[in-house]
């Protein structure tokens, strides 16, 4: 990346990798988020067969796109790995637990590879399960052994704040970190689930203002956590940024929106709808701003 660009910048605005029609290639996904004016993809590794592949990848799959990378002087700051709602932490399963553990090192080492620093973790006990305090307890331990493996490959985690309120403020999940003693664990709260879980912004912000590390940009509605219209959801965007402003976070936004992956769809238009996404970002900070 240019240097003068970082230099002129205040914080870096990535683009979620599903945001992009999955039917293009790499180079296409990175041409498209480039010319839409973004400066990383937020790689996804979640539950489906096809992305949990990923975490198979050979030496030569990785260092191919690692190669694209530094060609298309582009980047990818996080990975999104949201493959534990499909083998949670808290299951009461061993083998899930299990598998949930290897997952969570092959992420580590395919994020080593890729030059990845941090890893978004869902924060679900178990998503497809009933939660209760044996999940919990489970999760926590399975926490605590996800930060002592990043350790080892030198990456740090980061809790998302989730659609669910078992994990849907920072102060949740600062209250999670206390028990997972460990300073590579971070929290990366996504504006749009805050705000249906809570009606204090600035206090949670400033409760979290030393361990966040980025934020997911999005709107919401009480009822439904994807897929709404910006605009057209109950997330008060300006109180947000304000407070984001006035306790001094630096830290990168990742806009976080779903492609129809329509077959039909061609790059022009995918530039098209991130660059009206990034435009409706770009207006909520001038009005946090008073701008």
């Amino acid at each position: 990346m240019n240097l003068k660009n970082i230099e002129n910048k205040t914080r870096f605005l990535g683009i979620y990798e599903k945001a992009i029609n999955n039917k293009f290639s790499w180079e296409e996904k990175i041409d498209i988020a480039k010319k839409a004016g973004y400066d990383f993809i937020e790689f996804s590794v979640d539950e489906s067969d096809e992305r949990l592949a990923r975490l198979d990848w050979s030496d030569e799959t990785i260092n191919s796109l690692r190669m694209l990378l530094i060609k298309k002087d582009f980047y990818f700051n996080s990975m999104c790995l949201s493959a534990h709602r499909k083998f949670p932490f808290g299951s009461k399963n061993p083998e899930t637990r299990a598998k949930a553990l290897e997952i969570m090192e092959k992420a580590l080492i395919l994020a080593k590879k890729l030059g990845i620093r941090i890893i978004q973790i869902a924060a679900y006990d178990v998503y497809y399960e009933k939660s209760n305090s044996k999940t919990k307890e489970y999760f926590i331990k399975g926490m605590n052994k996800c930060a002592e493996l990043a350790q080892k490959y030198s990456i740090s985690l980061a809790f998302e704040t989730m659609d669910t309120p078992f994990a849907g403020t920072i102060s949740k999940c600062l209250s999670f970190l206390k028990n997972i003693n460990y300073p590579n664990f971070y929290i990366y709260p996504d504006l749009g689930n805050l705000n249906q879980f809570t009606k204090d912004i600035a206090n949670e912000i400033y409760l979290g203002r030393e361990k966040i590390v980025a934020f997911h940009f999005k709107d919401t509605t009480k009822n439904k956590f994807k897929e709404v219209e910006w605009g057209k959801g109950s997330v008060n965007f300006v109180k947000s940024l304000r407070e984001v402003k006035k306790n001094k976070l630096n830290v990168p936004f990742l806009i976080e929106m779903w492609s129809k992956n329509d077959p039909n769809e061609n790059i022009e238009n995918n530039i098209k709808l991130l660059k009206e996404a990034k435009e409706f970002y770009l207006q909520q900070w001038k009005r946090a701003k008073g701008e």
